[in-house]
């Protein structure tokens, strides 16, 4: 598709100028006189690339103004500033705010075609990673047969087709955006946004504008989260990092069904879907005095609880698989060969989860070790700093050797449960042992069961 470049000059001579040039190298074009008709324009469609002419006619930086409406909008679309009065102080303030290139008049034409082929490929790489990268993340599935992830799926299934506020509780890195896409996937609003608002990245006086949106004084507007995820789906993340104040003002949009942006006067009614996650309890939260009791009630309509990957170790060699294929099919390598029953792996303590164990194995994947004994030194290396032998023997050198025997089969057979997702039959045949010596055995340890 022609990439098309929004031209805004109050010189008729130098838009046709540049609508000329512009035409004649292939691109579409669409121009603007003045500062009402360019808003207008950018209300209207977001260009591709944009000419601002930094003096219009509303005053001497109106063009910046014309800037960061854009960048308001769509911080991708790549500006060239052009100014017949230009100086450096211009010129670094144009940039601040977020300008591609700084020109000044009169310019030369080949060197502002140069400026223009190079937005426009800017332009287009940032389109192809977004692309790519959402096409990876939303192509992953829920991986797992522990009963924790099995369950899971039911209640994705089931609440799929519901509009229920939903609160997705786990640790970071576990999949709780993943869940929530599936969710959106499987819905009725699946052909509409599915926007993401990060409580934790957020500055403290952006929260508002976020999400509520701002009518500017110059006439233009700043959507916010809500309007954008208006018929689709609103996941807030880490909503426990949300301050107080901000979140009685979600509260009362749930309750009212409407919001007023930031110096609106009327109000704005949307149809969203309010999916939220967090990795801390909310319950504790309250009792803490952190998080307000009636916004919990309000989207808790539905809980799910994620549990960490260490408490789900059959679901590791599953996940080495999966990923294995998937990361090599992108990198357009052979798939990678891993063991998946590797102790390093399956006793590793993975703090950071599903996401820990995805980036381990795309660093194979980057590396491309020629055999598995290289893989194995890559996984060694990777995670020895959090080892299970290196922690057993830490522990095991200051007890007596009774001590130590016990506590390493309690580690040992923890492990191998969890591996084997409590079968016990399953495990008594992998540790060499009969089922009902190993019975006694978990009992006399202390170690409960579990199906």
């Amino acid at each position: 598709m022609t990439a098309e470049i929004f031209i805004v000059d109050d010189n008729a001579d130098i838009r046709n100028i540049l609508n000329d040039l512009i035409t004649d190298a292939g691109y579409s074009t669409r121009v603007a006189a003045n500062f009402n008709q360019a808003l207008r324009e950018i209300d209207k469609k977001i260009p591709d690339v944009a000419i601002l002419d930094v003096k219009l006619d509303k005053g001497d930086n109106d063009g910046i103004q014309l800037l960061s409406h854009i960048k308001s909008k769509n911080k991708d679309v790549p500006v060239i500033m052009i100014s017949g009065h230009a100086n450096i102080e211009m010129a670094i303030d144009s940039l601040k705010h977020g300008a591609f290139e700084f020109v000044e008049k009169p310019f030369d034409q080949t060197r502002l075609l140069n400026f223009v082929s190079r937005a426009v490929e800017n332009l287009n790489l940032k389109n192809q990673n977004k692309e790519y990268e959402t096409k990876l993340f939303s192509s992953y599935d829920l991986i797992g047969n522990s009963k924790n992830i099995s369950t899971i799926r039911d209640q994705i299934e089931k609440i799929s087709i519901t509009d229920s506020r939903i609160l997705i509780n786990g640790p970071s890195g576990s999949g709780k955006e993943l869940i929530a896409r599936k969710i959106h996937k499987k819905s009725k609003r699946k052909e509409k946004p599915f926007i993401i608002l990060n409580g934790a990245l957020l500055d403290n006086n952006k929260y508002e504008q976020e999400l509520f949106g701002e009518e500017k004084s110059d006439g233009s507007i700043s959507y916010g989260a809500l309007e954008k995820a208006n018929k689709g789906t609103l996941l807030i993340d880490q909503i426990s990092e949300i301050p107080l104040d901000i979140q009685s003002k979600i509260l009362r949009v749930l309750i009212d069904q409407k919001f007023k942006r930031i110096n609106g006067t009327n109000d704005v009614r949307v149809d969203v879907r309010l999916i939220c996650s967090s990795n801390k309890d909310l319950k504790n939260e309250i009792e803490l005095g952190d998080f307000r009791e009636d916004l919990y009630h309000r989207i808790s309509v539905f809980e799910i609880h994620i549990e960490p990957l260490n408490n789900r170790i059959s679901d590791i060699p599953l996940l080495i698989n999966y990923f294995s294929k998937k990361i090599s099919e992108n990198y357009n390598i052979k798939t990678l060969k891993i063991d998946e029953n590797d102790s390093y792996i399956l006793n590793h303590n993975w703090k950071g989860n599903v996401r820990e164990l995805r980036n381990l194995i795309e660093r194979i994947a980057i590396l491309q070790p020629e055999n598995k004994e290289k893989i194995s030194n890559i996984i060694k290396e990777s995670l020895k700093s959090d080892n299970f032998h290196e922690k057993i023997t830490e522990n095991s050198l200051s007890v007596p050797l009774k001590e130590a025997r016990e506590k390493f089969e309690k580690e040992y057979l923890t492990v191998q449960l969890k591996k084997f997702n409590g079968n016990i039959s399953k495990t008594a045949n992998f540790v060499g042992m009969e089922r009902s010596a190993l019975h006694r055995k978990l009992k006399g340890l202390g170690i409960k069961e579990f199906n």
